[in-house]
């Protein structure tokens, strides 16, 4: 039976690793095993099956989470949970079990297991892709694809149509863990191809319903967070073509294997690419907004930095805000408002934090009850996230009565931002009076409590449903810690549990009377799954001498020291006792039904206060940042001004402190009459670093935070382009500087007025000629096309003259009069010591002090003496008398030296 059953379902499921639940056991047969037990590093074995030796391997249930890791996070495999389902039976009965698989994981539809990043979201994303698409390599012409990606353990769900061209950006903003795809798509398809190249997790589904024929769940909040359309309880939003085939193509997906956990999703909201700040996928990595590129992980990177949020909802939503700030000057002012406000009330901000410590991850918990997962330590948590909401509000409306009564005036301008987001929040006092009512033990039950054991869930529904005969003998009927839901919740409960305790009274008379009349103080009354209701002797040569001589005990079973009887009256009355606990169980699981219907009800709200409460802990982490690194509030206009007073690099500066040493704050003025800003200045000198944060102080800005200087003024940026640090792309045969050419490109195709563009060292990689002139077209492009904000990091100084530098004005001519010069020094002492001057100055500089950094670098002092001369000859110094055409023998002249 069991062999049929594992290979009915590796035909089912093919491309899955089974794994099959027997007993306490998952195992893995046949071939699988081999693979199985080569990837968890655990023992292959072998079983007989139809006279046929069979491999086989195995791990005990409490593994299950190890090796899920292993199989689908690290090795990204998919999983078939065949579980086990016990069939109807008897008390006393050897319980019989159907096996099906229940749900296949991927590594795009973790739900609640522990590995799950709790500080990341975990999308899987769909993508529908024209069968035909525009001729690779032309900018010009670009397909429409629809996107449509949800996180399974949290239901947020998001929907929008992008250009092939414009793909990769988003996927790298998004950063979905699987993306799934037509399966009649063709592996020649563009868009399949470059997915492989970028290596994404390609998974692929078959052709599936439109959007219109998949029901959706309604939701009545809004997402007032992330800046998306709202998505309302009334009419269905009309999908474009593209979206509604991706949705289509998601959902047959999830149906597909989340099967028995499959649930009601909501309605996808559909992500508008007005409003938010536009950063391509280059930007994102180059900045290092959420990864570093140096130590891979968070590590280094802004979000690590400027991370100060208490609940795993804020840090998702932090994360979020920084891969696409707002261009709403009131949404941004909102936000910047609630800093303010915290800032200057440090003891609110520090009680509101404390609550917010102990709320667990709402959004995650209600998902779980969405997908019928939740149990009694979910409800729990629940009642103490709404709880603990309630008393956030309360703490709110205390300080503001206080304020009030101290200044003898009613507060309304400097409360108004606190008070317009907290009265969006919905009451759901009764969801927590009723769970709060219905459970049982609930102070000593909820986080952070220590008795596990005294909890209840379905697994322990499924063991009481089979009687005290398929419980430990150990296991004493006293009535107190077995159950979950209160006596007198309900008048069935309460009246099971008042016949129980009679019950268990009388058990407990009848094992006493036993004792005295028989002189048998060992004597106890048990139940086990192999001998039923039955007196137990412990102490045999002692306790059972006027037992043995009663005809109404029967001897079960004997060893050297104990012995079992069956005894009529306590079989009769331990048969009662199962009833009773079997009926109280039967009560209970309809309880805590009613009790999960009732949170699936109330999902909608628990997510809206869920999403303002992340909201809260945000602009709290930036009240936080601000007092800590001494940030300050910017001026956000719509205008195209950029301007800076000694700003500094949140992630350079931090790292320095922690090495005992000060950032040098820089100054940054970008306008109408200086767009864009050549810097000029020696590697190693902090050009680079300014370039990023330039970028980063806009980020920061327009997400509603504070900024590290002291003073910024932040005309709205639509687009930010970052073209820094580029590296080969050996996968597609791109070398660095073909790279740089195509990020170059995009950038002059993409930047309007409003966008914010950061290069460094444009035309490296070439001739200096041709590099020259390719850096002098990217200028000229960006001042009299795109007419952006620019900051252009060079090595190239002849540039100055080309641009019709004047050194008073320290700026260009001509149709460059809106480009400025500044360059950064190195300061040199009389004893041949220098240091990096990181401040910047108006003016080019002319020499870029290679040679001091390949000292630096400790290059063996002959070759920096033969670099020296060199560089005397190339720039004419002593030796000017060797003529140009004389320079190509520059090896013997060196020589001669």
């Amino acid at each position: 039976m069991l062999a049929t059953e594992i290979l009915a379902n590796l035909n089912k499921f093919p491309h899955c690793i089974l794994l099959t639940r027997v007993g306490q056991f998952y195992e893995s047969y046949f071939d699988q095993a081999k693979e199985v037990s080569r990837l968890l590093n655990i023992k292959l074995t072998s079983r007989v099956w139809d006279k046929q030796v069979v491999a086989m391997c195995g791990f005990p249930l409490m593994h299950i989470d190890k090796y899920l890791k292993i199989l689908v996070q690290q090795n990204k495999l998919f999983v078939a949970m065949c579980e086990e389902f016990p069939r109807p039976s008897l008390p006393g009965q050897k319980p019989e079990f159907d096996r099906r698989v229940s749900r296949v994981i991927t590594p795009g539809t973790l739900i609640d297991e522990p590995f799950l990043n709790p500080y990341d979201n975990n999308y899987l994303l769909a993508l529908s892709a024209p069968e035909i698409t525009a001729q690779k390599g032309d900018p010009t012409t670009s397909s429409e694809v629809g996107l449509a990606w949800i996180d399974i353990s949290t239901g947020e769900f998001f929907t929008r149509t992008s250009t092939e061209v414009a793909l990769r950006n988003h996927l790298t903003r998004i950063n979905p863990r699987e993306i799934v795809l037509n399966r009649n798509l063709e592996s020649t398809h563009p868009i399949r191809q470059a997915l492989m190249e970028e290596d994404w997790f390609v998974s692929n589904a078959a052709r599936s319903p439109p959007a219109s024929n998949v029901s959706f769940q309604s939701d009545t909040s809004t997402d007032d967070i992330t800046g998306l359309s709202d998505i309302s309880s009334g009419a269905l939003p009309l999908y474009s073509q593209e979206e509604s085939s991706a949705i289509g193509l998601l959902t047959s997906y999830l149906h597909a294997n989340l099967l028995e956990h499959m649930p009601q999703l909501l309605r996808p909201n559909r992500e508008l690419t007005e409003g938010r700040m536009q950063m391509d996928s280059n930007t994102i990595k180059a900045l290092e907004l959420r990864e570093s590129t140096r130590e891979g992980g968070t590590a280094g990177s802004l979000l690590n930095v400027i991370k100060r949020t208490t609940t795993t909802g804020g840090t998702r939503l932090l994360s979020r805000w920084l891969c696409s700030p707002s261009t709403s000057i009131p949404e941004i002012s909102a936000r910047q408002s609630l800093v303010a406000f915290f800032l200057s009330r440090p003891h609110l901000r520090d009680d509101i934090l404390q609550l917010l410590s102990d709320v667990d991850d709402a959004s995650r918990i209600i998902q779980k009850f969405l997908l019928g997962r939740g149990d009694v330590t979910d409800l729990l948590s629940i009642n103490a996230t709404v709880v603990t909401w309630s008393l956030i509000q309360q703490r709110v409306t205390l300080e503001k009565e206080m304020e009030e009564k101290e200044k003898g005036v009613t507060m309304t301008d400097h409360w108004a931002g606190i008070d317009q987001l907290l009265s969006k929040m919905t009451d759901l006092k009764g969801l927590s009076h009723r769970i709060s009512t219905a459970l049982e033990n609930v102070d000593r039950l909820g986080k952070g409590s220590s008795n596990d054991s005294d909890a209840i869930d379905d697994d322990d529904h499924a063991k009481l449903l089979q009687g005290p005969l398929n419980v430990s003998t150990n296991i004493k009927y006293d009535g107190t810690t077995r159950w979950s839901i209160r006596p007198g919740f309900t008048e069935q409960l309460f009246a099971l549990h008042t016949t129980l305790g009679e019950l268990l009274e009388r058990r407990t008379k009848l094992e006493r009377r036993l004792q005295l009349t028989y002189g048998a103080p060992s004597l106890t009354l048990r139940s086990s799954p192999n001998y039923g209701m039955h007196v137990h002797i412990a102490r045999v040569k002692r306790d059972r001498a006027k037992l043995k001589e009663s005809p109404a005990f029967v001897c079960i079973t004997e060893t050297g020291s104990t012995c079992s009887y069956f005894y009529q009256e306590w079989a009769q009355l331990g048969s009662q006792i199962v009833e009773t606990t079997v009926a109280i169980s039967a009560a209970e699981k309809e309880v805590l039904g009613m009790l999960r219907n009732e949170v699936n009800a109330s999902s909608a709200h628990l997510r809206k206060n869920a999403r303002i409460m992340d909201e809260l802990d945000v602009t709290i982490a930036f009240s936080n940042l601000a007092t800590e690194r001494n940030f300050v509030r910017p001026e956000v206009r719509d205008d195209v001004c950029y301007e800076v007073t000694n700003g500094r690099h949140p992630t350079v500066e931090l790292g320095l402190l922690t090495q005992g040493r000060v950032f040098t704050p820089n100054s940054i003025a970008l306008n109408s009459g200086s767009r864009l800003q050549i810097i000029t200045g020696p590697n190693m000198a902090g050009k680079s670093t300014l370039l990023r944060q330039t970028a980063l102080l806009a980020i920061l800005a327009q997400i509603g935070s504070y900024v590290p200087a002291d003073h910024a003024v932040v005309g709205i940026v639509d687009r930010l382009f970052s073209r820094v640090g580029a590296k080969d792309d050996l996968f597609r045969d791109r070398s660095t500087f073909m790279v740089e050419m195509l990020e170059t490109a995009e950038i002059l195709r993409r930047a309007t007025p409003k966008s914010l563009v950061i290069m460094d060292e444009v035309g490296r990689g070439t001739t200096v000629t041709d590099g020259m002139a390719i850096a002098f077209a990217t200028i000229h492009h960006l001042i009299t096309v795109n007419r952006c904000r620019a900051l252009f990091a060079t090595h190239f100084h002849e540039l100055a003259e080309m641009l019709g530098y004047r050194s008073e004005m320290h700026k260009g001519g001509g149709i460059f009069s809106e480009v400025a010069f500044s360059c950064t020094d190195v300061d040199e002492t009389d004893d041949s010591h220098f240091a990096y001057s990181h401040r910047l100055r108006p003016g080019v500089n002319r020499n870029s002090h290679g040679l001091k950094v390949a000292q630096l670098a400790n290059m063996p002092e002959t070759a920096i003496s033969t670099a020296k001369k060199a560089l005397s000859i190339l720039k004419g110094g002593v030796h000017d008398n060797i003529s140009l055409a004389e320079r190509s023998k520059l090896g013997d002249v060196l020589a001669d030296l």
